[in-house]
C-alpha cells in the first residue's frame, strides 16, 4: 500500500471514529510583502514575543547516550521498543540551546500568519470545528520551519526547529535514562497525560465537538526541566531528514541528520487511538523516532481535501541555538 493511501485510509478511520483533529493548513510561503502591521497586529507580535522569551527554556548541553538503552538499565537486557531506528545507542555531544516549553498554539501561529499575509490555518469545513485556541496548530514541516524563522526575528534572537538530538538531550533531562517525558519518567494515564474518559469529560463543554478529543495544551505537569506536553497531543517536527539507518553513522557532536532526505523527523506522538495503547507500542517514548512527508497533499479531486487537511497531527515546538537564556529561567 503506499504512503498516500494508507495516509488517506488513517483519515477516514480517523474522522468517523471522532477522533481529535489538531488542524492543519495548506503548503504556504511565508509572504515577504505583508502590509505595515496595524497597531492592534502590532500589540498581538509584542504580547507573543514577550511569551516566548518568558517559554524558552534553556538546556545547558553536556554529552549523552542516545538511542534505545534497555540494555544497559533493563535487567532482562531487552530493548525499550525495539525500534531499529533507535538503535545503536551512540555518545553524543550538544551544545546549550534552548526549546519552547510549548507546542505553538492557534492563538500563536494565527497572530504569524495575519502578520505575513497568509491565510489562517485550519478553515477546511472538519477542521474550523476543532479549532480550539489553546491547541497544538496543525502544520507541515515548511509552515513550522518558517514559524520559527519569523519568531525569532520578532525576538531577536535567531530560532529554528530542535534537531532530533536536542529534543531527545530535553526529553530526558539532559541525557538521563528516562523512559518517558514527563515530570517522573512515568506514564500515568489521568496524572502526568490525557486518559481516555478526561478527553471525552473535556470536550463535553466545548460547542460543537461534543465526544471528540480535541488536545489542549500545558494541563499535566512539565517535566523537570519544564517542557510540556512531550507525551502527548501531536507529532512534533525536527529540522533533521530522516533516515532509519543514521544512527550508524551519526557524529558525537551537535548531529544535525542526513543531507538529503524524504520523509523529516518527528518526535512525541498523536493520540489517535486509546491512550494505553500508546505506551504499549513505545511511540511516547523519549527515543521512539520516525518520519513523515514534510508536505503532504491530497489530490484536489479528493473529497478530503476539501474538509481536511493532511497536517492536522504535525505540531512545531521551537528552539535556539543562542548559547545564552533568552532570560533568566535556566532549568538544568
Amino acid at each position: 500500500m503506499t504512503y498516500k493511501k494508507m495516509m488517506k485510509q488513517n483519515l477516514v478511520i480517523f474522522l468517523f471514529s471522532t477522533l481529535a483533529l489538531s488542524a492543519c493548513a495548506k503548503s504556504t510561503e511565508t509572504s515577504t510583502k505583508a502590509a505595515q502591521p496595524s497597531a492592534e497586529l502590532q500589540q498581538k507580535i509584542q504580547k507573543l514575543v514577550e511569551k516566548t522569551k518568558k517559554n524558552m527554556i534553556f538546556v545547558e548541553g553536556g554529552s549523552f547516550m542516545m538511542g534505545d538503552f534497555g540494555h544497559v538499565t533493563r535487567k532482562d537486557k531487552l530493548p525499550i521498543t525495539g525500534l531499529y531506528a533507535a538503535m545503536p545507542l551512540h555518545k553524543v555531544t550538544l551544545d546549550s540551546f534552548s526549546l519552547n516549553a510549548y507546542k505553538t498554539t492557534f492563538d500563536d501561529f494565527d497572530i504569524y500568519t495575519e502578520a505575513t499575509g497568509q491565510k489562517k490555518i485550519a478553515m477546511e469545513e472538519i477542521s474550523k470545528k476543532l479549532r480550539v485556541p489553546n491547541a497544538p496548530a496543525g502544520v507541515s514541516w515548511q509552515q513550522a520551519h518558517d514559524y520559527c524563522q519569523w519568531l525569532g526575528q520578532q525576538v531577536g534572537i535567531p530560532m529554528t526547529l530542535p534537531t532530533e538530538a536536542q529534543w531527545e538531550y530535553a526529553a530526558r533531562n539532559r541525557g538521563q535514562y528516562v523512559i518517558y517525558p514527563t515530570d517522573n519518567g512515568e506514564y500515568e494515564l489521568g496524572r502526568n497525560v490525557w486518559s481516555d474518559e478526561q478527553r471525552h469529560e473535556f470536550t463535553k463543554s466545548m460547542p460543537d465537538i461534543h465526544g471528540v478529543k480535541v488536545p489542549t495544551l500545558g494541563r499535566f505537569p512539565p517535566t523537570p526541566l519544564g517542557l510540556y506536553d512531550l507525551a502527548t497531543d501531536s507529532y512534533e517536527w525536527m529540522s533533521d531528514w530522516f533516515d532509519p539507518q543514521y544512527y550508524k553513522h551519526s557524529p558525537e557532536k551537535n548531529p544535525q541528520g542526513p543531507a538529503t532526505g524524504t520523509l523529516k523527523s518527528v518526535r512525541s506522538t498523536y493520540q489517535v487511538g486509546a491512550a494505553k495503547s500508546l505506551q504499549i507500542g513505545g511511540s511516547v517514548t523519549t527515543i521512539y523516532r520516525s518520519g513523515k512527508e514534510a508536505n503532504p497533499q491530497f489530490d484536489k479531486d479528493d473529497n478530503l481535501y476539501q474538509i481536511v487537511n493532511p497536517n492536522f497531527s504535525t505540531a512545531v515546538r521551537c528552539a535556539s541555538n543562542s548559547p545564552k537564556p533568552f532570560i533568566s529561567n535556566k532549568r538544568s
